[in-house]
């Protein structure tokens, strides 16, 4: 599973753009609309889709994304159908690296090994999982990694030079760096501290560093685009999604169509990334 997200990366440096990374919440509003968003994805430009386990407690997520997950556990979404979707996604899709974010009571519950294994079965590639930091590595980090399985690490604005050592020890796929400090969602940070903060990190590891909360627009994704190797962007597909909804919460007509109009927009805007970067 590493060689699609590491081929993916590969393309893109050949390609001289970032990634285009888009979250979405498994489930929301329901499982066969979250599978219809997941499916359009790559097709409106997305490069890597972070797929999210709803969970009831997220203590890292702002209002939109914990209110997304709280509608895909009313709607009856589980760990087991979040895998299901991936495995639908890779009945016709064998490229797009998937990497699953959460927390990890849900995998905890559903057994470690029984997860991994499931996991590969259904085509994910990275795990991402906020409440596991690396004095923890041996729950899950690295049976992960020993079954082909990138696990990606999150740092932060208050993420040192002494602390980044262990944070990138056991981190492969790229670097998620959390260009503020609080919760998703937040504003946009200034670019040109991402740019610093980049840099310092590629002083320590060679993995790509994808940037994430706070993007919202195309513009955003041109400016942070120019100085990363990817742009996550979140919160607003996730409003995106819920500002389509019916008065009684179950999907529009138009959820799907107006995540991938937002998402074409996004991609643009990271295809003139390097434009910024030149000028």
């Amino acid at each position: 599973m590493t060689a699609r997200m590491d081929a993916r990366f590969a393309a893109l440096k050949a390609e001289g753009r970032p990634a285009l990374v888009t979250y979405f919440m498994g489930g929301d509003p329901d499982f066969e609309t979250s599978l219809g968003i997941m499916k359009a994805l790559p097709e409106a430009g997305s490069d890597i889709i972070e797929l999210g386990m709803p969970f009831s407690d997220p203590m890292a997520d702002g209002p939109v994304i914990q209110m997304a997950g709280q509608r895909a556990l009313a709607a009856g979404q589980t760990l087991a159908k979040t895998l299901e979707l991936a495995r639908e996604f890779r009945k016709s899709d064998n490229d797009t690296p998937i990497v699953m974010m959460g927390y990890y009571n849900p995998i905890y519950i559903h057994g470690v090994d029984k997860f991994l294994d499931d996991a590969l079965a259904a085509g994910i590639d990275g795990l991402i999982v906020v409440d596991l930091p690396p004095e923890m590595d041996d729950e899950l980090c690295i049976p992960a990694l020993e079954k082909g399985i990138n696990f990606i690490r999150l740092a932060t604005p208050t993420t040192d030079d002494k602390r980044l050592p262990a944070v990138l020890k056991n981190t492969s796929g790229f670097v998620y760096y959390v260009s503020m400090n609080g919760i998703t969602g937040s504003a946009l940070p200034d670019p040109s501290l991402v740019s610093g903060a980049v840099n310092r990190i590629k002083g320590h590891t060679d993995l790509p560093v994808c940037v994430g909360f706070g993007v919202k627009t195309a513009e955003h994704a041109r400016a942070i685009g120019a100085a990363a190797d990817g742009v996550v962007v979140g919160s607003a597909i996730v409003a995106q999604v819920a500002g389509s909804l019916t008065k009684d919460g179950k999907a529009g007509p138009d959820t799907v169509a107006s995540v991938a109009t937002l998402v074409r927009g996004l991609a643009t805007g990271v295809r003139a990334a390097r434009l910024v970067a030149a000028e």
